[in-house]
């Protein structure tokens, strides 16, 4: 490795270089050539970053116009350009320093004319962009059931960043034609209306690029130094734009990549990993430093999660190490359920929040509950809620403030009572049903003359309106019908079904988070009937109550009781109140693992660690997969600073049944050293399966396979049919008898699981 241009022994003759560890030196003053700086979670990359684009400019070897930096988001640029402005007496806001998106608006609003756009074009956000592909559908009557807008929306983005036009995208069959027939329609649409989409900011920088010689060797002589941040991010197309942007290094241009391949957990958005080993080899890269002193965590924490990476066989390889002791073990907990797991979760919270003696009582808001799955949150919450500890849902809303369950629990609320307004004017129009705003005008002008209710003026409203609107009415009158001999489970599940929600969802490539919320919907119903002791006739049955009729809060002073179906609407009205803690207010933070990604916490809770959880069962039969819900667990643990939790449980209401669960093989790979076990490591789940390694995990899993198999004659890699989804490969089967259940990816319908002894599959 070269030596750096700075003495180390006298560091006072660099100001800037004050503080940096031996590393942080290294990267910092580095000569001017491509590098990669690996920089493990904790490490102060963001310093590193910052302090090196000071020290070229500091030395003289570029002007603050020759700098372009990239970040992954725009509080990330502020940060840097803030700490910049501290640093130096420099003006940053000249400098290019931004998002990907930010400096390709940038370099378009430069070159418009070159790029074939309107000096004032305008971007679309996400949103607007869905509801430009939904015009474009109407107007040329594209059928929107087999071709959902969302779906349509995720084609066009996966396309362009792949960097394909309509013309190079390969077409195998009439699907992707008419596919690519629609986004030439849409590409037509953008350009006369003079509007871009955040990917058609990326991939025409990368095209005028490509075709203007003179204005790519202009920017490669202008940008002799490049940083890109949170390089393991990138995708194909963002990286072929860094490509052509530095001339492969052949100007002379240094790209200095910084990131952490073992913190890689968005291949779901497209992030490819590998960009960082072709970036070494491509870019001829000499210099790979590794920032592995961290500064965050106790030394028991990180050594779990060198252990854990270690697993993993696609990585650069490092090490983090800190000096600041082994800290408190790494506490590991099983419970017999997840309700059991949420009420351990609420007593070692409450034991962090009170004075120990020795240190401080934690903070609410440095407490975090991570999960794997945006389902498993609706537990936990009722937990802190009936406990009355403030908590805050980061990055996501609490479980019953999400769209999709407000969707189900305005159908559950106008089958309990039809003249709730507010939950018709909801439910009406989802999922869409061809009702316009129109027919809802005419429909509240009819009811407020007559002074009744939505439902009660359909049958005064006449036309196509009243024939839509009429159906929907008819569909709710006919669920309540049925209903009414229903239990609270039975109700919930009958809206479901019917109601065309999970149909609406399924059909969205990004639905399936909102379908697994649905699914814990039913686990919702399930549980408060268990935990109320409500029958099916309700309070009134003599096993339901808790003691007298008056110690139910929720009892009319009549000495009436609500039905089921109306206690849960009102459980789930009070738990979407105000227990949930605003910005700022000292609360327990709790998210998904994905979420948690750049933020830091004194304690940290990971629960849910259970095989088809986490790792998830999507992942389970790729190797690929498994090795991001490695990182996934990597960057989990590595948010901790004082503390960490691990907990699973022995059995979980997932998809509406219950599970029998096996603990997650990631356990497993933590070093016993470092571990401290609250319950019995060998205990009842263990006794029955002693030391679940991922060998014998697999075997199990293979068992299981096996039984379905010789049930049902349904085997994994088997190609299907469905009457209603049509051709399919079964991924994986599991369970045994009425339980046994296949995943089965379907070419139009994606991947669903199905439950073998209710659909008919056929073998082909």
């Amino acid at each position: 490795m070269h030596s750096t241009p700075f003495d180390f022994s006298n560091p006072s003759d660099a100001p800037l270089l004050a503080g940096l560890n031996d590393e942080q030196r290294l990267a910092v003053t580095l000569p001017a050539e491509s590098a990669l700086i690996l920089a493990g979670a904790g490490s102060g990359k963001t310093r590193v970053l910052t302090t090196r684009i000071a020290w070229l400019l500091q030395t003289g070897q570029v002007s603050p116009g020759g700098v372009l930096a990239v970040t992954f988001t725009n509080k990330a640029a502020k940060e840097m350009m803030t700490r910049l402005s501290a640093m130096l007496p420099v003006n940053v806001r000249g400098m290019w320093i931004g998002t990907f998106h930010g400096l390709c608006n940038r370099f378009l609003r430069a070159h418009w004319k070159l790029a074939n756009l309107p000096q004032g074009f305008q971007i679309l956000d996400t949103q607007d962009q869905l509801s430009a592909i939904k015009r474009l559908m109407k107007q040329f009557n594209i059928d929107d059931e087999r071709f959902p807008a969302k779906q349509l929306q995720w084609f066009i983005a996966g396309c362009k960043e792949e960097a394909q036009r309509p013309a190079d995208v390969e077409v195998r069959d009439a699907e992707t034609r008419k596919k690519v027939e629609i986004y030439q329609l849409y590409e037509d649409q953008c350009q006369r209306e003079g509007v871009v989409d955040f990917g058609e900011l990326m991939l025409r920088s990368y095209e005028l690029l490509r075709d203007n010689p003179a204005v790519r060797e202009h920017y490669q002589r202008r940008f002799r130094h490049i940083l890109v941040d949170e390089f393991q991010d990138t995708n194909k197309l963002q990286y072929a734009w860094l490509k052509m942007l530095s001339g492969l290094g052949t100007q002379g241009n240094a790209v200095l990549a910084v990131g952490d391949d073992d913190q890689s957990i968005y291949a779901f958005r497209g992030a490819r990993v590998g960009n960082m080993a072709d970036f070494v080899r491509e870019f001829d890269v000499k210099h790979q430093i590794k920032l592995e002193q961290n500064y965050r965590s106790y030394s028991n924490i990180l050594d779990s999660a060198n252990e854990l990476i270690s697993h993993n066989q696609k990585r650069l390889g490092k090490n983090l190490r800190t000096d600041q002791g082994a800290g408190e073990p790494v506490r590991v907990s099983e419970s017999p359920s997840d309700f059991a797991e949420a009420n351990w979760l609420i007593d070692e919270i409450k034991h962090l929040l009170r004075d120990q003696g020795t240190e401080a009582a934690f903070k609410r808001q440095e407490i975090a509950v991570l999960y794997r799955s945006n389902a498993q949150s609706r537990v936990v919450e009722t937990a802190l809620f009936n406990a009355g500890i403030p908590y805050r849902v980061y990055g996501g809303l609490r479980f019953f403030e999400r769209a999709e369950i407000k969707h189900a629990l305005a159908y559950l609320r106008l089958i309990e009572n039809p003249r709730d307004d507010t939950s018709f004017l909801r439910a009406v129009n989802f999922p869409p049903r061809g009702i316009g705003a129109r027919s809802l005008e005419q429909l509240q002008d009819l009811a407020r003359e007559s002074g009744c209710a939505l439902h009660d003026a359909v049958s005064a409203l006449s036309g196509k309106a009243g024939t839509n609107i009429g159906g929907f009415v008819a569909k709710i009158d006919v669920l309540r019908e049925q209903a009414a001999a229903l239990t609270l489970r039975e109700i919930v599940e009958l809206v479901l079904d019917h109601s065309g929600l999970v149909e609406h969802y399924r059909a969205d490539r990004e639905g399936a988070d909102r379908l697994e919320n649905l699914e814990e919907l039913v686990n919702a119903a399930q549980s408060f009937v268990s935990v109320e002791g409500f029958g099916r006739e309700g309070l009134e049955s003599p096993e339901a109550g808790q003691g007298n009729a008056s110690d139910n809060p929720l009892e009319f002073e009549t000495g009436e009781t609500l039905s089921p179906l109306a206690e849960f609407l009102t459980h789930a009205s009070l738990e979407a109140g105000d227990n949930q803690a605003q910005a700022g207010q000292d609360a327990v933070q709790l998210m998904t693992v994905h979420a948690a990604k750049g933020l830091e916490f004194d304690a940290v809770f990971i629960t849910g660690l259970e095989e088809g959880l986490f790792p998830h069962e999507n992942a389970m039969n790729d190797h690929d997969g498994l090795e991001e819900e490695r990182r996934l667990m990597y960057v989990a643990i590595t948010r901790a600073r004082k503390r960490l939790y691990l907990s699973f449980a022995q059995t979980r209401m997932l998809h509406g049944q219950t599970r029998y669960n096996i603990r997650s093989r990631f356990l497993e790979e933590l070093p016993e050293n470092a571990l401290k076990w609250l319950t019995p490591k060998h205990g009842r789940a263990a006794m029955a399966e002693p030391q679940w390694s991922s060998s014998s995990v697999s075997a199990l899993l293979t068992a299981q396979a096996e039984k379905v198999e010789s049930s049902t004659g349904i085997r994994a890699k088997m190609r299907v049919f469905h009457n209603k989804f049509g051709e399919g490969v079964v991924v994986t089967v599991e369970g045994s008898g009425t339980d046994a259940r296949a995943q089965v990816s379907f070419a139009r319908h994606g991947v669903k699981w199905l439950a073998l002894s209710v659909a008919k599959l056929t073998p082909i």
